[in-house]
């Protein structure tokens, strides 16, 4: 990596890290990532998200190692409507299992050696009966035996440790008030546990770089309503792992009960943690409650995202060059879509109310997210404002954007028809199309 591209990657991110810098990320690593050779690296990540001050708790699976333990016992795994059954046999095997998982995971995040990432890092790991385990019991005349589901979480204990600049580290056996244990799924802890906790995050890993569309690219962001479409259409020949399809359910859930992001990244490609956490588009699938991005109307707080979205096409030619003076005085008039803090789009509505019309002018569109055809999302917003005060005309100049005003019905009129104190303005040797809209 070049100098300038490490400097650029930092200031990047630099926002990121003050946004997550306090927040309550919930991990959850499957049993199917634990087996991956990038495991090192994940719980190296994971150790930076602690070092830039994330509280986290991290939730283990061990859904493959367990069902290879039980092989090698000679014991075959058994499940009903999806659920493993533990009956006392292979609970003996399951718990020797994660308690094997967990230690190395401890001994992993404690590794503090020279020229190593971990270097210097100094992290007390939590473990402890923090979540309180009840029987699943009896379904159709079928007995779950151990297998078990979450009965309360400990919340206030839970934040104590976070609070003490620990990592809590649970698996999916856990404590009854019984004095027995249960094995639960990792999903449901942590899920449970990001609920309770109001977790500001929720992230787990695939095999896959996130949720795929039909054409094999990324989904950037879902709502649960369209997750759960995504889930319900899936088939077994679409490859998926138990371990994927029981987190995407659990980031649903999640959604559903007020957290507001889940995460889906790889655990096959080193870094996806840290570029789906630090970088604006990300690297995987969100499951939101709300889109990242958001129209709103400017205020003067935006006039440095405005700037920075126009320079560069009036340096260009493209559209009159406007001052920052005259720019604060004609904020009002402006509609923005924002993501993550970032402008990423922008248009006006200018009023000549005496014409009985509005101009449509300075539509911008950051040249890496102009895939998605924001631009009309903009230009339907105002001319819904347009119409809200009565305009009975909207109309545009431009240069390059003929063939797009076609599109979207506008027609090519004279200068004539332009409202008075426009015609006045009209710059003859830029010779700007007027392109006219009826409303």
């Amino acid at each position: 990596m070049r100098t300038t591209e490490l400097v650029e990657g930092f200031r990047h991110s630099a926002s990121y890290v003050n946004a997550h810098r306090g927040k309550t990320f919930v991990v959850m690593l499957g049993g199917e990532a634990l087996a991956q050779s990038q495991f090192r690296s994940i719980i190296n990540d994971i150790a930076l998200l602690h070092s830039l001050g994330i509280k986290i708790v991290l939730v283990h699976g061990a859904r493959p190692q367990i069902d290879e333990a039980l092989a090698a016992h000679n014991l075959s795994p058994e499940y009903y409507n999806g659920v493993r059954i533990s009956d006392e046999e292979s609970f003996r095997v399951i718990k020797q299992v994660v308690g094997g998982l967990q230690l190395d995971i401890t001994a992993r995040l404690s590794m503090s050696l020279s020229n190593t990432p971990m270097q210097g890092a100094q992290i007390n790991v939590v473990s402890g009966n923090f979540v309180i385990a009840q029987p699943l019991g009896v379904d159709n005349g079928v007995d779950y035996c151990l297998s078990g589901k979450v009965r309360r979480i400990d919340v206030a204990g839970l934040r104590r440790q976070l609070d003490n600049h620990g990592i809590v580290l649970l698996g999916p056996v856990a404590a009854s008030v019984t004095g027995e244990c249960f094995n639960l799924t990792a999903e449901e802890v942590a899920t449970q546990i990001a609920v309770k906790l109001k977790a500001d995050k929720m992230i787990g890993f695939s095999a896959k770089e996130g949720i795929l569309d039909g054409n094999g690219e990324v989904i950037a962001e879902l709502m649960p309503t369209d997750a759960q479409r995504i889930l319900s259409e899936l088939t077994e020949e679409d490859n998926w792992c138990v371990g994927t399809r029981a987190f995407l359910q659990a980031s649903i859930d999640a959604c559903r009960n007020g957290v507001a992001r889940c995460h889906f990244v790889s655990y096959l490609d080193d870094g996806a943690l840290l570029q789906e956490l630090f970088s604006r588009d990300g690297i995987g699938t969100q499951i939101v409650t709300e889109s990242a991005e958001r129209l709103r109307r400017a205020t003067i707080a935006d006039i440095g995202g405005v700037l920075d979205l126009i320079r560069p096409l009036e340096q260009a030619g493209v559209l009159v060059r406007r001052s920052r003076e005259q720019l604060e005085m004609e904020i009002e008039q402006f509609m923005l879509i924002e993501r993550d803090g970032l402008v990423i789009g922008c248009a006006a509505l200018y009023p000549f109310e005496e014409d009985n019309a509005g101009e449509f002018a300075c539509l911008v569109v950051h040249p890496d997210y102009r895939d998605a055809d924001r631009g009309s999302i903009l230009l339907k917003n105002i001319i819904g404002q347009a119409k809200v005060r009565g305009y009975a005309r909207l109309f545009a100049l431009t240069t390059r954007s003929i063939h797009w005003f076609l599109e979207h019905g506008f027609q090519i009129v004279e200068v004539d028809a332009l409202p008075d104190k426009k015609k006045q303005l009209y710059n003859y040797q830029r010779k700007s199309k007027i392109l006219a809209l009826d409303l």
